[in-house]
């Protein structure tokens, strides 16, 4: 029984990076080229995901500036938003044996919250484990780049433009390390793009990566005959 069950279960990936590295992009790509090899696939995001957690996405990105929100308020909301999102969509694809992609998950709350905002990570990780049950991405690929750049495509996107892009560069860079920090630290898991190059490259070498990875997997997940 227990070998029967996790063959149908599905895995888990995600991309993570600065704003402007280009991960919305390239996750519809990669979602694309996943099921051209006939894998059941599902395609979300963070801060999202289900109507829930995307209400509170919007009060996230678009919150008033008369009313400041506080590092705490921003990673409860997150989290929150993350246990609806896993709750009610992530783990119900998984149990179904899809390759779930998301646009962000807890290694943004770390990079954000805890390096950036300085919020303790011993309590971000506490609380994640309630918010997702424990739930771990399989595989999590950082597209990084240079601040200044990813800035500047976002900068130059005026009508896409959010709270968090209006933060410092010195936030921003923050952010950054926070990310090759936990890559070094969980290299198995935990893999970087150079995605300062052009989309076609980064495309190129994130499908080989995941699928490639999949591959090696016990349970390819094929769901087509």
């Amino acid at each position: 029984m227990g070998t029967q069950k996790q063959q149908t279960r599905g895995l888990f990936i995600t991309l993570e990076g600065v704003e402007g590295s280009g991960k919305s992009t390239q996750i519809r790509y990669l979602a694309e080229a996943l099921t051209q090899r006939g894998y059941r696939v599902l395609q979300t995001r963070e801060p999202g995901g289900t109507a829930t957690a995307e209400a509170i996405r919007h009060i996230l990105l678009t919150a008033s500036s008369h009313e400041p929100v506080t590092p705490q308020t921003e990673a409860l909301l997150i989290l929150a938003a993350r246990s609806q999102h896993v709750t009610h969509l992530i783990k119900p694809a998984l149990r179904q044996g899809t390759v779930v992609l998301c646009d962000r998950f807890f290694d943004s709350t770390v990079a954000y919250q805890g390096f950036a905002r300085g919020l303790d990570l011993q309590w971000l990780r506490a609380a994640n484990k309630v918010a997702t049950d424990g739930l771990t991405p399989n595989l999590t690929v950082v597209l990084d780049l240079p601040v200044s750049v990813g800035l500047a495509r976002r900068r130059a996107d005026r009508g896409q433009q959010n709270r968090l892009d209006r933060e410092t560069e010195r936030f921003h860079r923050k952010v950054r390390r926070g990310f090759l920090a936990l890559a070094a630290e969980e290299p198995g898991r935990m893999k970087i793009v150079n995605a300062n190059r052009p989309a076609q490259e980064v495309r190129d070498e994130l499908t080989e990566i995941v699928v490639g990875w999949i591959a090696r997997q016990r349970h390819p997940l094929r769901s087509r005959s």
